[in-house]
């Protein structure tokens, strides 16, 4: 059965001006593109469905976490992220408030940020202890990159002073080795997190259906999971046979040391393994990215507990995430490093350089994540490498003005995550929202990255704007390719997935600011409708 599809049709690719008026699908893929009644004289049987409105294909999230954010955005989990609750006094209210109608039952809120929630107290293990009692409690950091935690949820999740330090993380302790109520760094964090996740397997099947549909209903139909957990490919598989799947999902075991790669070769055009994934530092809102120059010495740095002049340190010295990574490389997989500093950054080029040189690969399409105070130089040996880059850009839209006077000056956060400067070097740039951390605004991130703009109207005093061509690319065509996936997906071509969004504006036209704010009106998925 063929399928014309008739619209203001942008199919975006190489020249993002061209439009057309139709297309035809048959199972699911494009056959042809031209006039209306060109299409549907070529197709005399086929069904036509008028779209209102703009047409583009479906965007792509390269670097998301599906599998844990429907976890810490659904209702098991307290929202006070600064996107949802603005100020300290309100996230204290609802800490407090949550404790009293507990019932003594665990408790678990995402999103501490005491960056943009100025005022927030220092939460170690006495103030958690003091506001929680006997009930266990972990706040999780905005940035997942961190968690606290009271007495009592140390001991639910099994941990105390004696508890060894996950490599490439750490349990905080105070002076006398006590813990001091602070996990760094997903294997410590995940350690405290455990009882929740055990809790929240039974609620999965919805839990991963609502949150892939909340993602499709923002204009995405292909999303990537970097730290995806393989427990969960049954339910998945499962989904996928009762036609539950409104995405394409793409997925990245994590990285473990001394681990040993998955094989390849399962997996299809609806779901798959694409790589693996390790982190070379952490985030800049808790202080450990490792860069060649200081933080700030301000009442924010001071409020996180950073000495004047405090640099951050990487999770592995080079040799530990060569060691780390070899064995993934070895097996064939693309490898992922989240790397915020320009010293993870310099680090992670000398493993994959290492790699590259020594098992000869030329389409490896290695991969560098967030890349906040990546340099210019940095991006051209990247892309002299084959390595590619997805940026973090809606860090600007909210810690624009903290990067800038807080944290790093206007040199070195004024310039943070810079996408002009990636497309420059001749990167294939992507953009991404990293799972729960900020809204999965796909049409914000290419406006941001135009524009350089805060939410509040601070323009960034560094750093170079992206084109809209640029822009529609990172999450249209360069995160396809980014994937693995440019045979499938990322352009309305003939031959690949029929799948396209149907939004209020012309993308290609309209202000950056407008650009922002586009409603997407329908998604389909392999031509089917499924928003």
């Amino acid at each position: 059965m063929t399928t014309v599809f008739i619209g203001k049709v942008r199919p975006l690719g190489t020249d993002i001006r061209t439009q057309v008026e139709a297309f035809a699908v048959e199972e699911g893929r494009i056959v042809a593109l031209g006039a209306a009644a060109e299409l549907t004289a070529q197709y005399p049987d086929a069904e036509t469905v008028a779209l209102d409105g703009w047409v583009i294909p479906g965007l792509i999230e390269p670097h998301g976490h599906p599998g844990y954010s429907s976890i810490l955005l659904s209702d098991l989990v307290l929202d006070i992220r600064p996107v949802t609750i603005p100020d300290a006094a309100g996230v204290l209210a609802a800490l407090r408030e949550a404790v009293a109608a507990s019932d003594g039952q665990a408790i678990f809120a995402n999103g501490w940020d005491s960056l943009l929630q100025r005022g927030l107290p220092d939460p170690d293990i006495h103030w958690l202890d003091e506001l929680a009692g006997d009930t266990p409690l972990v706040v999780i950091h905005n940035s997942g990159h961190s968690a606290y935690f009271n007495t009592a949820a140390a001991r639910a999740a099994g941990i105390d002073r004696t508890t060894e330090d996950p490599v490439g993380a750490h349990f905080g302790h105070d002076a006398s080795g006590a813990l001091s109520g602070v996990a760094v760094e997903e294997a410590a964090v995940e350690k405290v997190v455990a009882p929740v996740l055990e809790s929240a397997k039974k609620h999965l099947p919805e839990l991963l259906v609502a949150h892939l549909r909340d993602l499709a209903r923002r204009g995405i139909t292909t999303v990537s999971d970097l730290s995806w957990n393989a427990d969960l490919n049954p339910l998945v598989e499962a989904l996928y046979a009762k036609g539950q799947l409104p995405v394409r999902l793409r997925w990245y075991e994590m990285s473990r040391p001394g681990g040993t790669a998955s094989p390849r070769g399962n997996g299809d055009e609806l779901f798959r393994q694409v790589g693996v994934k390790t982190w070379s530092d952490g985030s800049p809102w808790i202080g450990n990215i490792a860069t060649s120059f200081p933080y700030l010495d301000t009442e924010a740095t001071r409020a996180l507990g950073l000495e004047p002049h405090h640099i951050g340190t990487a999770n592995y010295t080079t040799d530990q995430l060569h060691e780390i990574a070899e064995p993934y490389a070895a097996g064939g997989w693309q490898l992922s490093c989240h790397a915020h500093g320009d010293l993870a950054v310099a680090s992670t080029l000398d493993v994959y350089e290492q790699i590259i040189t020594r098992h000869g690969l030329t389409d490896h399409r290695f991969r560098l994540e967030h890349c906040g105070a990546m340099l210019p130089a940095q991006f051209e040996r990247a892309a002299s490498l084959g390595v590619t880059v997805s940026l973090f850009v809606d860090h600007i839209t909210y810690w624009g003005e903290v990067l800038v006077d807080d944290l790093f000056g206007p040199e070195h956060g004024g310039a943070w995550a810079d996408a002009g400067a990636a497309f420059a070097a001749g990167h294939r740039a992507t953009f991404h929202n990293d799972g729960w951390v900020t809204p999965n605004e796909p049409f914000r991130n290419m406006a941001v990255a135009e524009t350089r703009t805060t939410r509040s109207g601070f323009r960034m005093p560094g750093g170079i704007p992206v084109t809209r061509v640029q822009a529609l690319a990172a999450q249209t065509t360069n995160a396809a390719w980014q994937l693995f996936s440019e045979h499938e997906v990322g352009a309305l071509a003939p031959g690949l997935f029929a799948d396209f969004i149907v939004v209020d504006r012309d993308p290609v036209t309209v202000p950056a600011e407008e650009l922002a704010e586009t409603v997407v009106r329908a998604v389909y998925l392999a031509g089917v409708k499924v928003v």
